[in-house]
Protein backbone atom coordinates (compact mmCIF):
# COMPACT_ATOMS: atom_id res chain seq x y z
CA UNK A 1 0.00 0.00 0.00
CA UNK A 2 1.25 3.46 -0.88
CA UNK A 3 1.63 5.82 2.08
CA UNK A 4 0.80 9.50 1.93
CA UNK A 5 4.36 10.48 2.89
CA UNK A 6 5.76 8.92 -0.28
CA UNK A 7 7.09 10.89 -3.19
CA UNK A 8 5.82 10.35 -6.75
CA UNK A 9 9.35 10.91 -8.09
CA UNK A 10 10.45 7.58 -6.66
CA UNK A 11 10.03 5.05 -9.43
CA UNK A 12 8.44 2.40 -7.19
CA UNK A 13 5.83 4.84 -5.87
CA UNK A 14 5.02 6.12 -9.35
CA UNK A 15 4.75 2.56 -10.64
CA UNK A 16 2.39 1.63 -7.80
CA UNK A 17 0.33 4.77 -8.45
CA UNK A 18 0.21 3.95 -12.18
CA UNK A 19 -0.96 0.37 -11.62
CA UNK A 20 -3.50 1.41 -8.99
CA UNK A 21 -5.14 4.13 -11.11
CA UNK A 22 -4.62 2.98 -14.71
CA UNK A 23 -7.95 1.19 -15.09
CA UNK A 24 -10.11 3.91 -13.53
CA UNK A 25 -8.26 6.63 -15.50
CA UNK A 26 -8.73 4.63 -18.73
CA UNK A 27 -12.44 4.21 -18.03
CA UNK A 28 -12.80 7.92 -17.30
CA UNK A 29 -10.96 8.91 -20.49
CA UNK A 30 -13.02 6.50 -22.61
CA UNK A 31 -16.20 7.88 -21.06
CA UNK A 32 -15.10 11.42 -21.93
CA UNK A 33 -14.17 10.86 -25.57
CA UNK A 34 -15.84 7.57 -26.55
CA UNK A 35 -12.80 6.46 -28.55
CA UNK A 36 -10.51 3.79 -27.14
CA UNK A 37 -7.43 4.95 -29.07
CA UNK A 38 -7.89 8.59 -28.03
CA UNK A 39 -8.59 7.57 -24.44
CA UNK A 40 -5.32 5.62 -24.28
CA UNK A 41 -3.48 8.69 -25.55
CA UNK A 42 -5.16 10.93 -22.97
CA UNK A 43 -4.27 8.57 -20.11
CA UNK A 44 -0.66 8.15 -21.21
CA UNK A 45 -0.24 11.89 -21.66
CA UNK A 46 -1.70 12.51 -18.20
CA UNK A 47 0.64 9.99 -16.56
CA UNK A 48 3.57 11.51 -18.48
CA UNK A 49 2.59 14.95 -17.22
CA UNK A 50 2.48 13.64 -13.66
CA UNK A 51 5.91 12.04 -14.04
CA UNK A 52 7.37 15.27 -15.46
CA UNK A 53 5.91 17.32 -12.60
CA UNK A 54 6.26 14.70 -9.86
CA UNK A 55 8.25 17.01 -7.56
CA UNK A 56 5.50 19.65 -7.68
CA UNK A 57 2.55 17.33 -7.07
CA UNK A 58 1.36 16.57 -3.55
CA UNK A 59 1.01 12.79 -3.28
CA UNK A 60 -2.43 13.13 -1.64
CA UNK A 61 -3.70 15.09 -4.64
CA UNK A 62 -2.09 13.02 -7.40
CA UNK A 63 -5.29 11.14 -8.27
CA UNK A 64 -7.22 14.41 -8.57
CA UNK A 65 -4.39 15.83 -10.68
CA UNK A 66 -4.57 12.76 -12.95
CA UNK A 67 -8.31 13.04 -13.61
CA UNK A 68 -8.19 16.82 -13.96
CA UNK A 69 -5.37 16.47 -16.48
CA UNK A 70 -7.36 13.97 -18.53
CA UNK A 71 -10.41 16.24 -18.48
CA UNK A 72 -8.41 19.33 -19.45
CA UNK A 73 -6.62 17.53 -22.28
CA UNK A 74 -9.98 16.31 -23.59
CA UNK A 75 -11.41 19.84 -23.52
CA UNK A 76 -8.28 21.19 -25.23
CA UNK A 77 -8.78 18.58 -27.97
CA UNK A 78 -12.34 19.80 -28.49
CA UNK A 79 -11.15 23.41 -28.67
CA UNK A 80 -8.40 22.44 -31.13
CA UNK A 81 -10.88 20.59 -33.34
CA UNK A 82 -13.12 23.67 -33.35
CA UNK A 83 -10.21 25.85 -34.47
CA UNK A 84 -9.40 23.36 -37.22
CA UNK A 85 -13.03 23.35 -38.36
CA UNK A 86 -13.19 27.15 -38.29
CA UNK A 87 -10.04 27.34 -40.38
CA UNK A 88 -11.40 24.81 -42.88
CA UNK A 89 -14.62 26.83 -43.18
CA UNK A 90 -12.74 30.09 -43.63
CA UNK A 91 -10.46 28.64 -46.33
CA UNK A 92 -11.29 29.54 -49.92
CA UNK A 93 -13.60 27.06 -51.55
CA UNK A 94 -15.13 26.51 -54.91
CA UNK A 95 -18.74 27.47 -55.44
CA UNK A 96 -19.82 23.94 -56.31
CA UNK A 97 -23.45 24.41 -55.30
CA UNK A 98 -23.97 27.51 -57.48
CA UNK A 99 -25.23 29.67 -54.62
CA UNK A 100 -25.70 33.33 -55.41
CA UNK A 101 -22.95 35.67 -54.22
CA UNK A 102 -25.50 37.52 -52.08
CA UNK A 103 -26.46 34.32 -50.29
CA UNK A 104 -22.81 33.39 -49.71
CA UNK A 105 -22.10 36.86 -48.31
CA UNK A 106 -25.10 36.68 -45.98
CA UNK A 107 -24.01 33.23 -44.84
CA UNK A 108 -20.51 34.49 -44.03
CA UNK A 109 -21.92 37.51 -42.18
CA UNK A 110 -24.17 35.23 -40.13
CA UNK A 111 -21.25 32.92 -39.31
CA UNK A 112 -19.25 35.92 -38.14
CA UNK A 113 -22.15 37.18 -36.00
CA UNK A 114 -22.60 33.71 -34.53
CA UNK A 115 -18.89 33.28 -33.74
CA UNK A 116 -18.76 36.73 -32.13
CA UNK A 117 -21.87 35.98 -30.07
CA UNK A 118 -20.49 32.60 -28.96
CA UNK A 119 -17.27 34.34 -27.92
CA UNK A 120 -19.32 36.55 -25.56
CA UNK A 121 -20.54 33.52 -23.58
CA UNK A 122 -18.80 32.50 -20.38
CA UNK A 123 -16.58 29.42 -20.59
CA UNK A 124 -19.22 27.27 -18.90
CA UNK A 125 -22.02 28.49 -21.14
CA UNK A 126 -19.92 28.12 -24.29
CA UNK A 127 -18.86 24.60 -23.28
CA UNK A 128 -22.45 23.49 -22.64
CA UNK A 129 -23.72 25.17 -25.83
CA UNK A 130 -21.06 23.59 -28.05
CA UNK A 131 -21.39 20.14 -26.47
CA UNK A 132 -25.17 20.24 -26.95
CA UNK A 133 -25.56 21.99 -30.30
CA UNK A 134 -22.35 20.96 -32.06
CA UNK A 135 -21.51 17.61 -30.47
CA UNK A 136 -25.19 16.64 -30.12
CA UNK A 137 -24.89 15.56 -26.49
CA UNK A 138 -27.92 15.46 -24.22
CA UNK A 139 -28.06 17.55 -21.04
CA UNK A 140 -27.67 14.41 -18.90
CA UNK A 141 -24.50 13.43 -20.80
CA UNK A 142 -23.09 16.93 -20.48
CA UNK A 143 -23.81 17.01 -16.75
CA UNK A 144 -21.93 13.75 -16.26
CA UNK A 145 -19.11 14.84 -18.55
CA UNK A 146 -18.58 18.14 -16.71
CA UNK A 147 -19.37 16.73 -13.27
CA UNK A 148 -22.19 19.22 -12.65
CA UNK A 149 -25.93 18.81 -12.12
CA UNK A 150 -28.35 18.58 -15.02
CA UNK A 151 -30.08 21.70 -13.67
CA UNK A 152 -26.76 23.58 -13.94
CA UNK A 153 -26.47 22.47 -17.57
CA UNK A 154 -30.04 23.61 -18.26
CA UNK A 155 -29.38 27.00 -16.66
CA UNK A 156 -26.13 27.52 -18.58
CA UNK A 157 -27.86 26.60 -21.84
CA UNK A 158 -30.80 28.89 -21.12
CA UNK A 159 -28.52 31.84 -20.42
CA UNK A 160 -26.38 31.01 -23.48
CA UNK A 161 -29.43 30.95 -25.76
CA UNK A 162 -30.74 34.25 -24.35
CA UNK A 163 -27.33 35.85 -24.88
CA UNK A 164 -27.09 34.55 -28.43
CA UNK A 165 -30.61 35.72 -29.22
CA UNK A 166 -29.77 39.23 -27.97
CA UNK A 167 -26.61 39.49 -30.05
CA UNK A 168 -27.76 37.92 -33.30
CA UNK A 169 -30.45 39.90 -35.07
CA UNK A 170 -32.70 38.77 -37.93
CA UNK A 171 -32.72 35.07 -37.17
Amino acid sequence: MIENTNNLCEEKNFSDFYVKHLQSASNFAFYKCGDSAKSVDLVQDAFSKIWENCAKINFDKAKTYLFTSINNMFLNTIKHNKVVMDYAKAAPYLDTDNQSPEYLLEEEEFKTKLQNAIALLTDGQREVFLLNRIEGKKYREIATLLDISQKAVEKRMSIALKTLKQHIQNI
